[in-house]
Parts: structure tokens; sequence; C-alpha cells
């Protein structure tokens, strides 16, 4: 098997007013947080969105996997619809001291290059940073941060970049090349 080199980029904010919005796209188009854990629509988003840019993390998963991580306390889903089609998503998961990561964002191919997007980083951000009122008990967030890599859309830095975030660390190394089975798998090809 061969290796490809991959950079990865983390990324921060440190206060709300970090946050530099996106301009919401045309259309029809709506955020709504997922709030039935559901690990067949989770694994839907996640095989959707990454197919293309090998997200592969999570592809063996068990049913019971997700389950554990969906009812995880103050782990959301907010889903970007376009016309009532899902168009991507963003993850996000507390941790401790205030910090909230951005596990997973982006869109399904189909959707890219329509300015949702930004939109949706935006608005995921927004949530992450005031995730305190949703879930009792929980600390204030202090900072959100969230990591990209090489392998992610071409945008997706600059995107990061205009909504505010500031690069804390680079790392490089050499991953397997592994090709993804894409949302599809199992599928004949035409």
């Amino acid at each position: 098997m061969s290796n490809v080199t991959v950079t990865t980029w983390s990324l921060e904010q440190t206060a709300p007013t970090d946050l530099l919005p996106a301009v919401a796209p045309d259309g029809d188009v709506r955020i709504v947080r997922a709030e039935v854990s559901s690990p067949e629509f989770s694994r839907f988003l996640y095989a959707s969105v990454g197919a293309d840019i090998r997200w592969t993390d999570r592809l063996d998963w068990t049913y019971a996997q997700w389950e554990r991580f969906l009812d995880r306390p103050g782990v959301e889903t907010w889903v970007a619809y376009d016309r009532g089609t899902p168009a991507g998503y963003v993850e996000l998961e507390p941790q401790d001291d205030g910090v909230v990561e951005i596990v997973y964002f982006g869109l399904i191919p189909a959707f890219r290059g329509r300015r949702i997007g930004g939109h949706l980083l935006s608005y995921g951000v927004a949530r992450a940073w005031d995730l305190a009122e949703r879930v009792p008990g929980r600390a204030e967030t202090k900072r959100v941060w969230l990591h990209t890599c090489s392998l992610d859309g071409e945008h997706a830095m600059d995107n990061y970049l205009r909504r505010g975030f500031q690069l804390f660390d680079t790392e490089v190394e050499e991953k397997p090349d592994v090709a993804t089975p894409g949302p599809w798998s199992g599928a004949r090809a035409v």
C-alpha cells in the first residue's frame, strides 16, 4: 500500500467575537438541529460528505459505537437543508474546561459552491459558542477549535480563516493512501 503526505492544521477561536459570519445564501436553505439521536442518519451524513475527501475513521463503526457517541451530553449535529434535502452538516463535541470541538463539518458534493458552506459553518460556530445554553450544567464556552487537512475540500481552509479562525498548530505525516468506498459502497458501477 502506498502512502500520502498529509498536512493537518488546527485552528481556533477564543472568543465569540472572533466569529466573522458569512452571508446567508439565496434560496430556501435552513439549518436544523438533529435532536433525535439517529446512527443511521449520522452515518449517512458522514459517508455522503466525506466520500470524496477520504473520511474513513468512522466507516467501520458499529451501530452501538454511533449510539454511544451521539448520546454523549452536549454532542450536537446541525444539518443544512436546501429546499428540504440534506446538504451538509456540522457536528459539535464538548470537551473539558469550556472547549467545544467542531469534529466534522462539510457539504455533500452536489451542494458545494453554492455559498451554503460559509453559512453552515457560521451557524455551527455560533452554536458552539452558545452550547451551554442548551446543556444543563455545561460551563460557558471559552474556546472553539477544529482541524482540517490537505485531503479536505479545496475551499475548507479559506472558509475557516474567513470565519475568524486562527491557526495554532500544523503537523505533517505520512498516512496510508486508503481508497474510500463512498456513500455507494456495495453498489455496482454504472
